[in-house]
């Protein structure tokens, strides 16, 4: 396994005529890592019937509060002896030793983000697509992969909940759901956005009269049609101390939908910026 960051060292100073038998100064701590650090490991090889193969590593990168897993491949043609590029895409699942939950751990898109788990030694599986560029290799499999996780888990910076607590969508019927966001950290601004989508092939409608709130706009100019499964809220006056809230309307079909909720946010440093993705709550349904 290998690890990848951006800082570096530098030896200590020897102080001068260091009287004989004076025990060695105790080394400086290492300054704290800054920015995204990555891990990888060898994943495996996936084999086609042509001659054509694929080395995968499996790396995970972990910035703040998220962490994106990725396939790195390196594809060969035994026939040709080429080299060509190729691109990866999958997902992943991740469950940490010694955790007695019988599901996984974390699960993801490759190179999507996901929630960061905290530290420890997880076993990560990809279902993995290997295309090459130009055509030639495509291959299909699992890899896995072990990576030691080390870096703290930081503390929330921001909060989203949601009642009535446990609500249950129900097809055929609406239901009002009301979102409280508040941020639970000095750092940062009042800015954030949060985002609420159901499953677009249900028919489902989320509506609100909160002018903070819009449906998505997807078409190219001219088209007006906005998709009315989600809803994109932009709040700017948080702060700790004072959360806001956000009453959605939820009208269902004759199918069930799930809403899943995700809050962004950004914080400058300087003229630079950092910042994230929480995952909410998701209200679930119950076919009646």
């Amino acid at each position: 396994m290998w690890t990848v960051t951006t800082a570096h060292a530098t030896p200590p100073d020897t102080p001068p005529d260091t009287p004989p038998g004076t025990p060695p100064a105790a080394a400086p701590a290492a300054p704290p890592a800054t920015g995204p650090i990555t891990h990888c490991a060898p994943g495996g090889t996936l084999r086609g019937p042509h001659g054509q193969y694929a080395d995968i590593a499996l790396c995970a990168t972990h910035t703040g509060a998220t962490m994106t897993v990725t396939a790195a491949a390196t594809c060969r043609r035994a026939t040709t002896g080429g080299r060509p590029a190729c691109r990866t895409s999958g997902t992943w699942t991740a469950h940490r030793h010694g955790d007695p939950a019988t599901g996984p751990t974390a699960t993801g898109t490759l190179a999507g983000r996901a929630d960061y788990p905290g530290p420890g030694t997880y076993d990560i599986g990809a279902t993995v697509h290997v295309r090459s560029d130009p055509p030639g290799t495509d291959l299909h499999g699992e890899v896995r992969a072990t990576l030691t996780l080390t870096e703290p888990r930081p503390a929330p910076s921001h909060r989203v909940d949601v009642t009535p607590h446990h609500s249950t969508l129900k097809p055929g019927a609406s239901t009002t759901l009301t979102y409280t966001v508040a941020r639970v950290a000095d750092h940062g601004d009042g800015s954030a956005r949060l985002g609420l989508i159901g499953e677009e092939s249900t028919g489902i409608t989320l509506t609100s009269a909160d002018t903070r709130c819009v449906n998505p706009l997807p078409g190219r100019y001219p088209s007006t049609t906005r998709g009315m499964y989600a809803l994109d809220c932009a709040l700017t006056d948080l702060q700790p101390g004072r959360p806001t809230t956000v009453t959605v309307r939820a009208t269902l079909k004759a199918a069930c939908s799930t809403i899943v909720s995700k809050l962004g946010y950004w914080t400058p440093k300087g003229q630079e910026s950092t910042g994230g993705m929480l995952t909410g709550p998701t209200v679930t349904c119950a076919p009646g």
